[in-house]
């Protein structure tokens, strides 16, 4: 519920401004160290995004109350926000958008890992399990660019708008694309923003879109084998149909005004 999601806001930004906060039966303060605040900040920052591999890899609705508030605690502590970049990054090289390039004496597990692959006592996790974190995590990012905390006082711009989201989307197309990831990420950021980016741009979004469908699906196509098809052609029916009707549907799982009055 909204009331829900405003003491947990309100908790955290609490704990960041230097006040007295219960935790876990305890009673907390960032002054009871020197190093206190710096240490909430990564911690915090670490916890966004692992929730975004976690919960919203698993419910993708998740990923809207949990970037709201991301993203209003970035608003009035910009340190997180930073932090946050960083920890996502890390994790989620294709957020940056990057894809890490083989160098020579790299060991594989470790090249893996720069990949954002999980390599556990020599065994990397299965393909779906990964791409399913990734998902998660580019929801995550592509949820806090569009969205602001309701309660701000949103004189300024966001700090970190939907700006980075077209760059973000531009940058993937100037980009080789890979087989499997490539197509799930992108179609990931467009059912989250599409709508947002849509509203923003406008003309020059659909002929983002366009030089999609026409120029980078069949990029997509070139690298993908038959076992591989599946991300592709779900993207593709989703570009179909938003340039038919040249609507990209509000994502699901969008906070209305209703929940904060909830």
């Amino acid at each position: 519920a909204g009331s829900q999601l405003r003491e947990i806001f309100d908790k955290i930004n609490n704990l960041l401004s230097g006040k007295s906060v219960v935790s876990g039966g305890r009673t907390v303060s960032v002054t009871q160290h020197p190093q206190g605040l710096n240490f909430v900040y990564y911690k915090l920052a670490e916890k966004f995004v692992n929730q975004g591999e976690e919960e919203v890899a698993s419910h993708f609705d998740a990923a809207f109350p949990i970037a709201v508030v991301a993203s209003g605690i970035w608003e009035m502590h910009p340190r997180v926000g930073d932090l946050f970049l960083a920890h996502l990054h890390k994790k989620c090289p294709y957020a940056v958008p990057f894809y890490p390039a083989l160098k020579e004496g790299t060991p594989m597990e470790e090249y893996q890992r720069m990949l954002g692959y999980q390599v556990k006592d020599s065994k990397v996790e299965e393909q779906d399990h990964f791409l399913k974190r990734m998902s998660g995590l580019i929801r995550l990012y592509a949820a806090i660019i569009q969205l602001r905390w309701p309660y701000g006082n949103k004189q300024g711009p966001h700090p970190h708008g939907l700006k980075y989201g077209w760059r973000w989307l531009a940058q993937m197309l100037n980009m080789e694309p890979l087989a499997d990831v490539t197509a799930t990420l992108l179609l990931d950021f467009l059912e989250v923003c599409g709508n947002a980016l849509m509203k923003q741009y406008q003309v020059q979004f659909w002929k983002m879109m366009l030089l999609i469908r026409e120029e980078y699906i069949p990029r997509i196509e070139a690298i993908t084998s038959s076992g591989q098809m599946g991300s592709l052609m779900r993207f593709k029916q989703f570009l179909e149909k938003c340039l038919q009707q040249k609507e990209i549907p509000l994502p699901k799982g969008t906070l209305q005004s209703s929940f904060w009055r909830s």
